[in-house]
């Protein structure tokens, strides 16, 4: 999942975009609410950790101007602002949820998963097809019942296609949700760890990531054939 942090204080924003990549999510920074918005114009992302006390462009005015557009991306406001009329301004301008700093990192991933999971109508922590499971809590993938061992990548490619079960997903879709925006889509590493991941659950009898010739990839119900 790509998410996009805006937040100003740099040492703050590399603190959470480290550990936000470190358990698996794509992530782009910005410092100033300008160029958020035109993040939110070129990129597209899952999730919003929005700075109120943003320069140029403050958090408020940022939010008021994406829900102009944009009224399904997930928005978590992060601010030193805890009083209860900041959190209902944030709110009623349309932010998902409210995070006051100081916070729990922990506390920051729980949040981010839930909202997430509202994102793609799933309510549970467990996506299932066949045999395969993916504990989005945890982390963990298996195949009847065989833990598999991914990468934070491999792991983030099977849980954008396995929140979109039934659907063909494109590769540069699948990039644009699964890397940050410094990607260089003509590399090869979209390829080699799709490769890895299909592998590695073939290997453990999951054989259910379908490539469909010049439109993408996909995991079917019941994991049958395309």
């Amino acid at each position: 999942m790509k998410i996009l942090l805006a937040e100003d204080e740099k040492l703050l924003s590399s603190a959470i975009a480290k550990g936000l990549k470190k358990v698996g999510y794509a992530v782009d920074q910005t410092y100033d609410g300008e160029e958020a918005l035109e993040y939110l114009e070129i990129n597209k992302y899952d999730l919003l950790i929005l700075d109120l006390n943003m320069p140029k462009v403050d958090g408020i005015t940022v939010l008021k101007t994406l829900r102009g557009t944009d009224t399904e991306l997930k928005v978590l406001i992060l601010s030193a602002r805890s009083e209860i009329e900041d959190k209902v301004r944030g709110l009623d301008c349309g932010a998902n949820d409210y995070l006051a700093k100081p916070f729990d990192f922990e506390e920051l991933t729980a949040r981010i998963r839930n909202l997430l999971r509202w994102s793609f109508t799933y309510k549970e922590s467990f996506l299932i097809c066949g045999g395969l499971e993916l504990d989005m809590l945890g982390k963990a993938v298996s195949v009847d019942s065989l833990p598999i061992n991914l990468t934070n990548k491999e792991y983030s490619i099977l849980e954008y296609l396995m929140f979109h079960i039934g659907k063909v997903i494109s590769a540069e879709e699948i990039i644009e949700h699964v890397w940050d925006s410094e990607v260089d889509l003509f590399s090869n590493s979209f390829k080699y760890h799709m490769h890895s991941l299909k592998k590695k659950l073939s290997a453990g009898g999951g054989d259910c990531i379908k490539n469909i010739r010049g439109q993408g990839y996909v995991i079917r119900e019941g994991n049958q054939d395309a």
